[in-house]
Formats: C-alpha cells, sequence, structure tokens
C-alpha cells in the first residue's frame, strides 16, 4: 500500500496543462476518503456525458470536463461515485455557477492515512491550493470508515477525525467551509456500530453534518455502494451541504 501511495503521489503532485480557456470562480468541492467516495459503481454511457458547467481536476491538475470516473486512485476498478450527482445537483440549483470537483479520494485508506503530514492529506492540500487559482473552495465532502470500522478505532474515530478537519480547515485557509460525512453501507451488519458512533464526529466538528446510506443497495462484492445508489447518495449529500451552506458562518 504504502508504494502505491507514493506512485499515485507522484501524479498527484505533476501539473499539467491547462485549457486555453481555464474555468474560474469555481465553486470547489474537496472529494476525500477511501474507495466509496472515490466510486466503485458500474459507468455507463451516460456517466460519460459531460456539463458545460462542470469541471474535475486531472490527475496532472489540469481542468477538464468531469465525467465519471472522477477518481483515479485504482484505474482498473474506479468507477461512478456520489460526487458526480452532487456536481450535477448544485449546478441545477446555482444556474449560474461553475462546479470544480477536487477528486483525491484513495481506495483501502484507514483515517490514520489521512492525517496531518501524510502522503494523502499533503496530496490533497496541493491539489486543492492548485484549484484554489481557479476558485473558492466551499465544500469537502468525506465518506471513509470501512478500514476503521473495530472496535478499538470506533472508539477514537471522533477525536482522530476533528483533528485533522481542523488542521486542514487551517491550511486551507477555509474555516468555515462546510463537511460532509456520509454513513458506511447499512447493508454490511459489522458498518452498524461505526454509523451508530458517527453523530459524534459531526457533534466535534464544527459547521459539519451527517447524509444517511438508509435503503442504498450494494455491488456484488457487499462492499461498495452501487452506482444506483451513489445517485441517490450525492443527491442527498447536496441536499445535507445545501441545508449546511445556509447556516451562520463561524465565527
Amino acid at each position: 500500500m504504502k508504494r502505491s501511495l507514493s506512485l499515485i503521489a507522484v501524479g498527484l503532485l505533476t501539473f499539467g496543462s491547462v485549457f486555453a480557456e481555464e474555468p474560474n470562480n469555481l465553486r470547489l468541492v474537496l472529494l476525500i476518503g477511501q474507495s466509496n467516495m472515490a466510486g466503485r459503481g458500474k459507468v455507463t454511457p451516460a456517466d460519460q456525458q459531460t456539463h458545460p458547467r462542470i469541471f474535475m481536476l486531472d490527475r496532472a491538475c489540469a481542468w477538464v470536463p468531469a465525467k465519471d470516473p472522477v477518481h483515479f486512485d485504482k484505474p482498473k476498478v474506479a468507477g461512478v461515485g456520489l460526487c458526480s450527482e452532487f456536481a450535477r445537483r448544485y449546478a441545477a440549483k446555482e444556474t449560474n455557477a461553475q462546479i470544480g470537483l477536487i477528486p483525491c479520494a484513495f481506495g483501502g485508506t484507514s483515517l490514520d492515512q489521512w492525517k496531518p503530514g501524510s502522503d494523502l492529506y499533503t496530496n490533497a492540500v496541493a491539489r486543492t491550493r492548485v484549484a484554489l487559482r481557479s476558485g473558492k473552495l466551499v465544500a469537502i465532502l468525506w465518506h471513509q470508515g470501512e478500514a476503521d470500522s473495530s472496535a478499538s478505532k470506533i472508539a477514537t474515530y471522533p477525536a482522530r477525525f476533528s483533528a485533522m478537519i481542523a488542521q486542514l480547515r487551517a491550511d486551507l485557509g477555509a474555516t468555515d467551509v462546510p463537511v460532509v460525512v456520509g454513513e458506511l453501507g447499512r447493508y454490511r451488519e459489522p458498518y452498524a456500530p461505526f454509523n451508530a458512533m458517527l453523530p459524534l464526529v459531526t457533534n466535534a466538528v464544527p459547521r459539519s453534518t451527517l447524509v444517511s446510506s438508509e435503503g442504498l443497495g450494494c455491488n456484488d462484492d457487499k462492499v461498495h455502494f452501487s452506482a444506483d445508489a451513489l445517485r441517490v447518495f450525492g443527491q442527498r449529500f447536496f441536499e445535507a451541504f445545501e441545508r449546511l451552506a445556509a447556516e451562520p458562518a463561524l465565527k
């Protein structure tokens, strides 16, 4: 795993060329976590259709029209993720807004692999700083926990997560940016204790909210949400973000 993360780090920090007319004034959305944030839903031709106001930061840190798979953490299995429907809902609601997705999730990773100073954290900050040249960070979307579902890790998760988010907000100069956290799939009973703990996470993190995974189905592997489920999840993430964004900013 360490070797693969090092390789992806090299790719993430290799800046590529940009459009002749580079997007600007983007509403930037940072995508972090593990495989169910990256997305493992089956890609259809419809998922390859682009939207004129939705962009993604590719592996070379260039803005390109967004289409699934948005993430590139594990190209052989990367697929539909929740971020695509989130962006579509955002663009439909804010008809003049341009959306910029910043994919940084990496499958199979634990929260400790996201702590400040780690490869994943460092690359997420670096990629977001590149993106900030073209817009403003408006949301951090997080889905992770399958790798932290043991009792010992659950017990310390709220403190570890809140510390990571506090540092991330500070490093990005985005104290008020909303944080949206999703439940693990309810199709696996062993994840129930982790989901039961998650309200403690959002209580510990100012201006954050939790999104339910109730009723969402999975792929045949019984680990990853299906493409249809991720589209619904993306809608729920956007609705939760919209409510949170309407609340007063932190002081």
